[in-house]
């Protein structure tokens, strides 16, 4: 895999779609971004309106948009197509069943153009998504990643970030288990500087504020539905944490990233999609990374695990 002939194809070309095949586009990860959509008008007007700016970014590349025939040589496709959140709803599980019809035609129509590539499944509820695209496309598992919590992973780290007026590079935190209510904070594991987040918390009490671990986790839970309640869509956070797995990819970076995998005999989790530390390469999902846990969040990861586990029969069947 090189520049010179590397292409992403995006299925999907509303808001996060589009944003996603921007963000690509404006850090020039590959030399072709192809765009596909059931409105196939919708993805040549988003695809004209990238080729002006690529004007501006002093390199080549070619945006267009396609149809399924372009996957055959695709070395990412990303996946963004779901159906739409039922109104007055914020339950990720909800879009269960009318997604199920969506991303099963979408992987269908990707295998039948040969595509032996990587899926990077963003289409909501993730996780669950992610494990029926693996069944459906029949691909190996390491070769398709959910986008899971690698975004809350994100919020987590700017919300304590904040509290401290620091980078939020300088935060190393996971958010871990389902892209939903039942994902857990691996505090174990976190640090800020290199010195655990509970002695941060508990040595800095004019800026902490009396915050605590659970307001903490709480936050990163709702921030995406903040952000939704008052624009009807989220859509830069995400394409971001798409662009950054797409680059570890793209680049070989084996950068360890919290993303949607199948988990099977670590954690005590037996053949389950959902978001642990992953080192991401060229190959896909190359390694779990097994972190120290405590043993509550052991549990509550396990439960994560089996709340997600518990809806692969109705897929299955």
């Amino acid at each position: 895999m090189s520049y010179r002939n590397s292409k992403v194809v995006i299925v999907g070309a509303g808001n996060v779609g589009s944003t996603t095949a921007y963000s690509i586009v404006n850090q020039g990860l590959c030399e072709d971004v192809c765009l596909i959509d059931k409105n196939h008008e919708v993805a040549v007007g988003q695809a004209l309106d990238m080729r002006d700016s690529v004007f501006f970014m002093n390199r080549n590349m070619n945006v267009h948009a396609g149809d399924y025939s372009d996957c055959t040589d695709a070395d990412i496709v990303v996946i963004t197509a779901a159906a739409p959140m039922p109104k007055d709803s914020n339950d990720r599980l909800e879009m269960l069943k009318p997604s199920l019809h969506v991303v099963r035609e979408v992987v269908q129509s990707v295998m039948d153009s040969g595509f032996n590539g990587i899926f990077i499944v963003v289409s909501n509820p993730v996780d669950i998504m992610t494990y029926y695209t693996w069944r459906v496309s029949g691909l190996p598992r390491q070769r398709v990643i959910g986008s899971g919590t690698y975004l809350d992973t994100a919020r987590l780290c700017r919300a304590l970030s904040d509290m401290y007026d620091l980078a939020p590079a300088s935060v190393e935190a996971f958010v871990l288990g389902e892209h939903g209510d039942s994902e857990i904070v691996s505090w174990n594991s976190a640090t800020i500087g290199g010195k655990r987040v509970d002695d941060v918390l508990r040595d800095n009490e004019a800026r902490t504020k009396g915050v605590t671990r659970e307001d903490l986790q709480k936050r990163t839970i709702q921030a995406g539905w903040e952000i939704f309640s008052r624009k009807h869509n989220t859509c830069y956070g995400i394409a971001s944490s798409t662009t950054a797995i797409a680059k570890s990819i793209l680049f070989d970076e084996n950068r360890i990233m919290p993303v949607s995998v199948c988990v099977d005999g670590m954690y005590g989790i037996k053949g389950t999609y959902l978001s642990v530390p992953t080192i991401v390469d060229h190959t896909g999902a190359k390694e779990i990374v097994e972190i120290d846990l405590e043993q509550d969040e052991l549990a509550a990861l396990q439960k994560s695990a089996e709340l997600l586990h518990s809806f692969y029969p109705r897929l299955d069947a």
